[in-house]
């Protein structure tokens, strides 16, 4: 049976709407992770470097998709919360037919300048060839890509949280199963890691757009709009902290790795990449439940039940708190194990990597607070609270840390500079909640 949005969500009730986001952000993450173990293990480190080197200008481009996503929900879910269905399924429309106009846009330029952005991001001759098929094959699927983590969220929205998980699983196991075949199989390298993700990309956008398009009585569905400014504007508004957080995540990438190769070599690259890879599954536990609790924080704002926003900022904290405790034990446990799977070949390049993910893994302690805090304000529609956590979470506290702690710690300040970061953001997270307060009512 369903859950609504409209509910009173007890402690069972909200594991069980947002379970099957974690899940999806989780599952998301491994067949992710799964790319980089066949292109680690089967291509060769050069390649993988190259494949990390160039990731995060593929995803500055793919922002869109979480900022539309994101903000579209929270608009369309408190617009239902108003009693205002019709123009909620004009707004959510219009959302996705902007975001297939500028994702195409994106695209195009995107391919064009994929070899100059390689070589500004320090790409060698060794990686050059790998940064520039990898990248351009991926850009070629940015539409699907932008339009996936779109529907996600707007699933959540529909009250279809478990079919999004469904989706998400499909999608994931046709990228496993093409990774096998076109890496391990026909032997096609980085275009054949970048093909098997753009696919199973595109499965996961076919399915909703049916759904979604199908006239039935669906909470949401596909019907005729007209392009909007002022919805539009609020929509990029809600979700800037979210395309800031994967700007900045980008941007801030770049710097760990232009770090590192000055510190460790393209070894450093390396581990990093592995990090990045084990903190999506980590993080992913996070940014599902803040994704899956969006909509519901967004509903009641929308009809005006200050008690039901204080009931479920109280049980999100309780639940976070549970959860990172667990997750940075995890983490720190299996530090080895997990470093293992992608680099077990080379002893010395094992043994820093399970040092960086010890002290990485530390960050997992403070991060979903801040992580739920920044989309609890999109929730809100407050756009500007949200992305002033996200921005100095993410890019100006890390950056400082990035250049500042090696010089105290040498490359162990590389790893710690996340952390510490965190920490500062913890502080601005709750100064915000404090300030708030009583606008919203939640405490």
């Amino acid at each position: 049976m369903n859950i609504g949005l409209s509910e009173h969500f007890t402690y069972k009730k909200l594991i069980k709407f947002t379970i099957p986001t974690i899940i999806m952000m989780i599952f998301t993450s491994i067949y992710g992770v799964v790319d980089g173990i066949f292109v680690s293990n089967c291509v060769g480190a050069d390649a993988f470097a190259a494949v990390n080197l160039i990731m995060p200008a593929i995803m500055i481009l793919g922002t869109l998709g979480f900022m539309i996503g994101t903000g579209g929900s929270a608009l369309v879910s408190k617009t239902i919360g108003e009693g205002e269905k019709e123009k909620a399924n004009r707004y959510f429309s219009m959302l996705i037919y902007l975001l297939v106009i500028i994702g195409l846009v994106l695209t195009i330029n995107g391919v064009l300048l994929i070899e100059k952005m390689a070589k500004l991001l320090g790409a060698d001759e060794a990686m050059l060839q790998d940064c520039i098929v990898y990248g351009r094959t991926l850009l070629i699927f940015l539409v699907p890509f932008c339009l996936q983590n779109a529907f996600q969220s707007f699933l959540i929205v529909a009250e279809k949280p478990t079919f999004g998980l469904i989706i998400s699983i499909i999608s994931g196991v046709s990228n496993m199963i093409l990774d096998f075949l076109l890496i391990y199989v026909f032997k096609m390298g980085v275009l054949g890691a970048a093909l098997a993700t753009g696919i199973s990309q595109v499965f996961g956008v076919i399915i909703p757009i049916i759904y979604f398009g199908l006239k039935k009585n669906h909470i949401l569905q596909f019907t005729k709009t007209k392009f909007e400014l002022k919805p539009i504007l609020q929509a990029c508004s809600n979700g800037s902290s979210e395309m800031l957080t994967n700007l900045s995540m980008s941007l801030v990438n770049m710097l760990f790795n232009f770090q590192l190769m000055k510190y460790a070599g393209s070894d450093g690259v390396v581990a990093f990449g592995i990090i990045m890879y084990v903190s999506f599954i980590f993080s992913g536990t996070y940014l599902g439940y803040s994704i899956g609790t969006s909509p519901i924080i967004g509903y009641h704002y929308g009809a005006g039940n200050k008690d039901e926003l204080k009931s479920l900022l109280k049980k999100s904290f309780k639940l976070i708190l549970i959860t990172s405790i667990v997750m940075t034990g995890l983490a720190e446990l299996l530090s080895k194990l997990l470093a293992s799977i992608f680099v077990s070949y080379d002893e010395g390049l094992l043994e820093m990597t399970t040092n960086a993910i010890r002290l990485f893994s530390l960050s997992y302690i403070i991060s979903g607070f801040n992580i739920f805090s920044s989309s609890f304000f999109t929730a809100l529609n407050n756009g500007f609270v949200s992305a002033a956590i996200s921005f100095l979470r993410t890019l100006v506290f890390q950056v400082v840390m990035i250049f500042l702690l090696p010089a105290i710690w040498g490359i162990n300040g590389i790893w710690l500079a996340v952390f510490f970061a965190e920490i500062l953001s913890l502080a601005v997270s709750l100064g915000f909640l404090v300030k708030n307060s009583k606008k919203y009512g939640y405490v």
